[in-house]
């Protein structure tokens, strides 16, 4: 045999044992990192017989020649296009702990585009973005061009062929019929495929069938026809605020890796807010969301229904489901909303019932805008106060205030300053140009953990700092994490639950919901009572449906 010869049969040879090996990893790539065996165990996980190779490779066997490199070329792009499923839906466990939607979820990848600007800059953004496109494109390619290149030497092989399946169908019959696993939660006899492709397939169908169910259970509701002169008569000589934390998690509170500056602002909270008269009570609730979705956990609830998709979200604003923020409406109640984060037009303000939202714009800030968040919490309640809580003759509040400024990427983090120093927010520049910029706190993961701790514990300080600066007798407020952050800070293992806390100086607002259980003081206690989000509107509702505590 020549040199040349021999050259050219190596190649073929390598080029084959390189198809296989990519149409093997393909098949067998778990959907979570948290799959994947932990240290040196895993090349053990290779060990495994996919069966989706078995089944396509007798179903090509069999084929007539004119059909088989078409259907070779249509199922090597299919397993491209579910092997970038499953790249995507890892980054999706990573981020929000729940796999991607292909019906529904493609609207969050210009969020997630517009979260790696503030992480990484607009240039660094785009250059991920596009080559994560790249990558994608070249795994479809690639997939494709394998299973064409191995029907190619199957066929030439047919006898040979024929063996390895039949031999490899048993072994995988007899492996999936004993459960075999040579690590846990690993078997041998491989369907990863398979279930990937039934679950996208059956994706659309079952989203249809939810939303059908789910709109239903939105009309079932007690409150639906309730007159306003029987909601809420305890409240109805209070000012209420709700308001939300974003990413302050059960984590924040309890994990002794990053938990001390959220502990601290939670005690000096304390001190104030008993300085000026007020008490406090604190539980848990158990979020629909992880990682992000805000907006699910605020629908969840202010509405009473579990809201864990972007298809129950579209649903649910469609309706006229009673929102707690309605209920205050209905009873009498001025309601707004202040939202720095809404920068265009937000027609679900009109589903939750506001008379006023107070968005990026209305809020007039002039200072720099950190990252993702439009500006510093404490700016937020100084413009609630003058806007509306110190209004002169002005009718009972409901607030609901969302703040921002613990939302990824963490940086920068304003400090606290005296409440006439702010003006229009100008007075944040020099601040902000001396902060650690994202790119800097995301280089190192335990700065990261640090720098999301000292969010959180910022915006715990402006809300309570608010509360025992301007906090009037009749002030009623109830604040909440939205969600956990991401796995980067707790780990893909996390929980969903949030702390949740009632601020009053009344005690019979304490006394009618005695029976909850709950944690004196802002910190939950370790054993506080934990209940799904979706519960909390009704048991508000149910607390202080009755005319005024004698």
């Amino acid at each position: 045999m020549t040199q040349p010869q021999s050259y050219r049969r190596a190649v073929r040879h390598l080029t084959t044992g390189f198809a296989a090996l990519l149409v093997f990893v393909a098949l067998i790539l778990p959907d979570q990192i948290t799959r994947l065996p932990p240290g040196n165990h895993w090349p053990t996980a290779l060990l495994r017989i996919p069966v989706e190779a078995l089944v396509a490779g007798a179903v090509l066997l069999m084929l007539p020649a004119r059909w088989r490199r078409r259907t070779a070329a249509g199922l090597g792009l299919l397993l491209g296009l579910l092997t970038v499923l499953k790249l995507v839906d890892i980054g999706f466990f990573a981020v929000l702990a729940r796999r991607f939607d292909p019906v529904l979820d493609w609207t969050l990848f210009d969020d997630g585009f517009h979260f790696l600007i503030d992480a990484i800059g607009r240039a660094s953004a785009t250059a991920v973005a596009a080559g994560l496109l790249l990558l994608s494109g070249l795994t479809i390619a690639g997939t494709t061009w394998a299973v064409l290149r191995l029907t190619a030497v199957a066929a030439g092989r047919r006898t040979l062929a024929w063996w390895g399946v039949g031999a490899s169908g048993a072994a995988w019959a007899a492996l999936f019929a004993m459960g075999y696993q040579l690590i846990g939660g690993i078997p041998v006899a491989s369907h990863a495929a398979a279930d990937l492709a039934r679950d996208t397939a059956l994706a659309l169908p079952e989203d249809l069938a939810d939303k059908r169910r789910f709109r239903q259970e939105a009309h079932n509701d007690a409150y639906r026809n309730r007159p306003g002169d029987q909601l809420l008569g305890a409240l109805r000589d209070n000012d209420v605020v709700i308001s939300f934390i974003e990413s302050y998690g059960r984590d924040a509170v309890e994990n002794p890796a990053f938990n001390g500056a959220v502990l601290t602002a939670l005690r000096d909270g304390d001190r104030k807010l008993a300085a000026a008269g007020f008490a406090a009570r604190s539980g848990y609730l158990t979020s629909s969301t992880a990682g992000g979705g805000s907006w699910l956990a605020h629908s969840t609830l202010l509405s009473g229904m579990w809201v864990d998709s972007e298809s129950r979200y579209r649903s649910l604003v469609s309706t006229d489901r009673l929102t707690l923020t309605r209920a205050f409406k209905n009873a009498g109640h001025r309601t707004v909303g202040i939202e720095p984060g809404v920068i265009f037009a937000w027609p679900e303000g009109d589903f939750y019932g506001y008379d006023r939202v107070w968005d990026k714009s209305a809020l007039n800030y002039h200072g720099p805008q950190l990252s993702w968040s439009p500006m510093p919490d404490q700016y937020v309640m100084s413009q609630f106060q003058t806007q509306e809580y110190a209004r002169p003759g002005r009718a009972r509040l409901l607030a609901e205030i969302t703040l921002t400024s613990s939302h990824t990427p963490w940086a920068p983090v304003p400090a606290m300053l005296d409440w006439d120093r702010l003006g229009d927010g100008s007075v944040y520049g020099p601040m902000v140009r001396a902060a650690a910029t994202p790119d800097q706190v995301w280089s190192d993961g335990a700065r990261i953990r640090t720098e999301y701790a000292r969010s959180v514990a910022y915006s715990i300080d402006s809300l309570l700092g608010w509360a025992a600066e301007y906090g009037d007798d009749d002030l009623v407020m109830v604040f909440l994490g939205d969600h956990q952050p991401a796995s980067v800070v707790v780990g893909q293992n996390a929980g969903h639950d949030v702390p949740i806390t009632i601020v009053a100086k009344d005690p019979r607002i304490f006394d009618r919901i005695a029976d909850w259980g709950w944690s004196r003081g802002v910190t939950p206690a370790p054993d506080a009572p934990v209940w799904r989000m979706d519960t909390f509107r009704d048991r508000f509702l149910a607390a202080f449906d009755g005319g005024p505590a004698s």
